[in-house]
Order: structure tokens, then C-alpha cells, then sequence
């Protein structure tokens, strides 16, 4: 995508006195933050934050928040933070709702490896000066808890190998505890915490071969609670995380006004990861483009910031 190329020329220090005159007087510049902004890389990023500390004194995320707001702030200020910051930002957001919102915990602890997670987890300790697994068990309870707590907990294998005997016996495990829905069996969250993705899906796999179903059928068939709803994110996060974000954005553009978040979250957490594929599956699976509903549902510096990110069709 255009928009995460490293940009030519690009000098940090000019990025900065940039930004600081579109946020001098009475209004502020939008349209030359998101030229800035939207157009630099992680690491480019970084460096103009950097400088902005600098010669400014001040931390630009202060800054974009004292001068912006709404959904526009809180889009580009994520944006502007390093990966593992803006991961635990978003997780201390989940937990102090007042109802905690597990889904965003899991959609993080189980799109990103194992480095990702540590990095997350030591970026939220010097955020928050407590650790991740300790808010995380303090704001849920139950096998909630014990599933939540698993699986930021483990530090998994990332490679591409996995043992089809193993996978094979698990399936049978998971088959046998779907059965007798017990749903909150150790076994079942052993399985699900500790092995790497490769691993999980042989076993899915083999479970949708040996019973012709799949393993989120066999779930979505027990009444909804609050622990099913987290134990088949868990499932589908780790299976195909690309197809259920997909998902999460399509739920969000048909409720942007209790989901808007959701949109913003996805869209900027994933353009410097795997954006292009889940916009791939969402035009598959929706006859549009993210880009044309965002262009129709959203307005303003807002949809101006998203469709930078997006890049061109």
C-alpha cells in the first residue's frame, strides 16, 4: 500500500516543525497531519515522534490529542504509537469499559506472535506499572478469567512445524469435551493457550476430517454465554484471523455507532501487518470494498485518515 512506503526524502526534523505549525492558532491542520502522519512507516514514525520530544519538549501523542478530537484523535494518535504501545493502550481501554471488552484481548494476544505479545506485555508494565496478567485477572472472573489469563500468559512456538500425532489426539480431546460441552474443561484451555497456531489448525483440521464438522459448529451449537463468546474468538482468531477480522470490520461498518472502534482498531492495527489480505476477504465475502463503505459511512478528517491507511483500490 502506498501510504506505508517508506517516504523519500523524509527528514524527520521538517516532520516535526510540520506538525507543530499545523497546530499553532486557533484551528489545526488536519488535512497536512494526515499528509504527515498516514504517509511514514512505523520506524519513520518513531523518529518524527522522536524529534518532536526533541525540539518541542512535548510528546506528540499529547499533542494530537490537546488538538483533536473524537474519532479522528483517537485514530491517528494509535497510529502515530509503536505497535507494542498502541496493543496495550487498546487492552487497558478493554478493561476499564464498564464492561470489559474481552474480545479486543483475544483478537490481540492471538493475531500477534509471541515476540509481539512479550513486547505488548512490557510496554503495558511501563504504561500502567502493573503487569498485563494482572489487570487481566483483577477486571474478570471465572472461566473467563482462566481462559483470558492462559492465553496472554504462554509464550508459544511460531515456527511452521507441527506433529500430526499430536494433532490427532487433541482432536479427539476437543471432539470428546464439545460433546459433553464441557467447555471450561483445563484440558480444553491447555490445548488452546499453549499450542503454537500451525499446530491448532492441523487439529481443527482433522477434527472438521474425523466428525464432519468444525470445531466452531460444535461450539456455536451450545447456548451463547459470556465464556462460549470468548472461547469461539479464541477458536476463530487462532484459525483465521484474517477472515475474522474481516468480520469484525464488516459488523462494524453495519453499526458504526456502538462499534465505530472496532472499525478504526482493525484498520490501524493491521495496515503494516496483513491489511491488503483482509480487505481481500472482505470484497470476497461482501460484493464491496472496505474502501467504498468506509467512502460512504464515514466523514470528514476521520474518513479522510482511514482511507489514507486503506490506500488506493
Amino acid at each position: 500500500m502506498e501510504s506505508l512506503i517508506a517516504a523519500k526524502d523524509f527528514s524527520p526534523i521538517e516532520d516535526a516543525e510540520t506538525i507543530k505549525n499545523a497546530c499553532k492558532g486557533f484551528g489545526t491542520d488536519e488535512t497536512a497531519l494526515i499528509s504527515i502522519l498516514a504517509n511514514r512507516n512505523e520506524a519513520q514514525r518513531k523518529l518524527v515522534r522522536l524529534a518532536y520530544k526533541e525540539i518541542h519538549h512535548q510528546d506528540l501523542i499529547k499533542q494530537l490529542k490537546s488538538e483533536l478530537s473524537g474519532n479522528f484523535e483517537r485514530a491517528i494518535s494509535h497510529w502515530t504509537m509503536d505497535a507494542a504501545e498502541r496493543d496495550a493502550t487498546l487492552i487497558n481501554e478493554a478493561l476499564k469499559k464498564a464492561t470489559p471488552d474481552y474480545k479486543v484481548i483475544i483478537e490481540i494476544a492471538c493475531t500477534r506472535n509471541s515476540e509481539e505479545l512479550l513486547a505488548i506485555k512490557r510496554s503495558y508494565q511501563s504504561l500502567y506499572k502493573h503487569c498485563l496478567e494482572e489487570d487481566v485477572a483483577s477486571q474478570t472472573i471465572g472461566d473467563v478469567r482462566k481462559l483470558l489469563v492462559a492465553v496472554i500468559s504462554t509464550y508459544k512456538y511460531d515456527g511452521e512445524e507441527f506433529d500430526e500425532n499430536v494433532a490427532r489426539s487433541e482432536a479427539n480431546i476437543l471432539h470428546q469435551l464439545i460433546e459433553k460441552k464441557a467447555f471450561n474443561d483445563d484440558e480444553m484451555i491447555r490445548i488452546l493457550s499453549t499450542r503454537s497456531k500451525k499446530q491448532l489448525c492441523a487439529t481443527f483440521n482433522i477434527i472438521k476430517d474425523l466428525f464432519g464438522t468444525t470445531i466452531t459448529k460444535g461450539l456455536s451449537a451450545s447456548p451463547k454465554d459470556e465464556y462460549i463468546s470468548v472461547l469461539l474468538t479464541t477458536v476463530r482468531c487462532i484459525n483465521d484471523s484474517q477472515r475474522y477480522l474481516a468480520k469484525v470490520i464488516s459488523h462494524a461498518l453495519g453499526d458504526l455507532v456502538n462499534e465505530e472502534q472496532a472499525l478504526s482498531r482493525v484498520i490501524v492495527t493491521r495496515a503494516e501487518k496483513d491489511l491488503k489480505e483482509i480487505k481481500d476477504v472482505f470484497a470476497k465475502r461482501n460484493n464491496a470494498t472496505i474502501h467504498e463503505i468506509v467512502d460512504r459511512k464515514t466523514w470528514g478528517n476521520y474518513k479522510a485518515f482511514l482511507l489514507a491507511l486503506l490506500g488506493k483500490e
